[in-house]
């Protein structure tokens, strides 16, 4: 595998040059792990079938899993749609308000798209990522992206080059190290229906933000979706987002999220073992100062209380991972109102890692 870091961001034509034997790789068949204002993702030519299935066979991904396309500008775009397609005004206004940025809309699929990043279906996701080396790495290339998060299917998804490494290194062709991801989550998929907007996976754009952009209800997949279906979207029907550890979580009152924490590391419920549990904790700081953990010692991530769900999505990943890599058996985590902003998110990936481990109290 080969490595490039990349300090400054600011110098687009600097940019180009430094990604280009990368760029080149993509065009050729390779695979290509670059950094998002997501996630890290991993990279084949959306074009090339072949190159494609190798993005599956690295993740070890189930094949009925679509992939998104990342582009970096309006030929791209219409290179990945039919001939003629013409995008309806709420695409558009979409598209003008949301990009470049962590939405990804699912669209007519063009015949040029390979079939494996869109397995049986006639639509695919496309966004236009809002980070310098994303799109100077695509544009450089020539050709759309396609790019799945880079990390072993079902692992917590990489906020780092090293996590990449960790999971990847063996089977991959390049890897453009710029430091961590802004956002941490993943975008949101949305799908336009004649009357409404279905979220598929929220993420950094939200259902607020969403609704405020186009004149017609924005409701969630959970909401309608047949999750016996052949998924639509990345992060539909398979376990996603998990550490090695059991994941717990509790949302509501802070005193009742307290006391049920303190019940399990005693031993209680979800079996819980007092002996033999290696546990971890993220909250934010005011919970943990507030809260005494005389209990079995318990590895903590204190984040900022200011905006904890925005620093929790920021983190999130990361920490499941180190904590991980310490050795705890289980990761308990302080969780947030899933009703809103991209506290939806967050509690959707947490949902998925906890394999169903949320609960609320009061």
């Amino acid at each position: 595998m080969n490595r490039c870091a990349i300090d400054d961001l600011r110098d687009v034509a600097q940019l180009r040059r430094r990604v280009a034997a990368a760029a080149a790789s993509l065009r050729t068949g390779g695979l290509v792990a670059f950094p998002t204002e997501t996630v890290y993702g991993l990279g084949a030519n959306a074009f090339d079938d072949t190159a494609v299935r190798r993005i599956f066979a690295a993740k070890q991904r189930p094949v009925d899993n679509p992939l998104i396309v990342h582009i970096a500008n309006g030929d791209q775009l219409e290179a990945c749609l039919p001939v003629g397609y013409h995008l309806s005004p709420d695409e558009r206004k979409l598209m003008q308000t949301f990009w470049p940025g962590p939405l990804t809309l699912l669209l007519p699929a063009g015949p040029q798209i390979a079939p494996a990043v869109r397995p049986g279906q006639e639509l695919v996701g496309v966004r236009m990522p809002n980070h310098p080396v994303a799109r100077a790495l695509i544009a450089e290339a020539g050709v759309p992206v396609a790019a799945p998060s880079a990390n072993i299917s079902g692992r917590p998804s990489p906020t780092v080059a090293d996590a990449v490494a960790a999971d990847l290194e063996d089977a991959i062709d390049w890897l453009i190290d710029a430091g961590p991801s802004a956002i941490g989550v993943e975008s949101t998929v949305l799908l336009l229906e004649p009357d409404c907007a279905r979220i598929l996976r929220p993420g950094g754009i939200t259902q607020e933000m969403i609704a405020k952009t186009i004149q017609r209800p924005v409701l969630f997949a959970a909401d309608v979706f047949d999750l016996d279906a052949a998924p639509l979207s990345p992060g539909m029907k398979y376990r996603h987002y998990a550490p090695n550890a059991r994941v717990h979580v509790w949302w509501g009152e802070e005193a009742a999220i307290a006391s049920a924490m303190r019940a399990f590391l005693e031993g209680e419920g979800d079996g819980a073992d007092a002996a033999t549990t290696i546990p971890a904790l993220i909250a934010p700081q005011d919970f943990v100062s507030r809260f005494e953990w005389h209990l079995p010692p318990v590895r903590m991530a204190a984040l900022p209380a200011d905006d904890y769900a925005t620093n929790l999505a920021h983190a999130l990943y990361d920490l499941l991972r180190r904590f991980d890599q310490v050795g705890a058996t289980d990761i308990l985590v302080y969780g947030v109102d899933p009703a809103h902003g991209i506290s939806t998110a967050v509690m959707n990936r947490l949902q998925k890692a906890a394999s169903g481990r949320v609960r609320r109290v009061e």
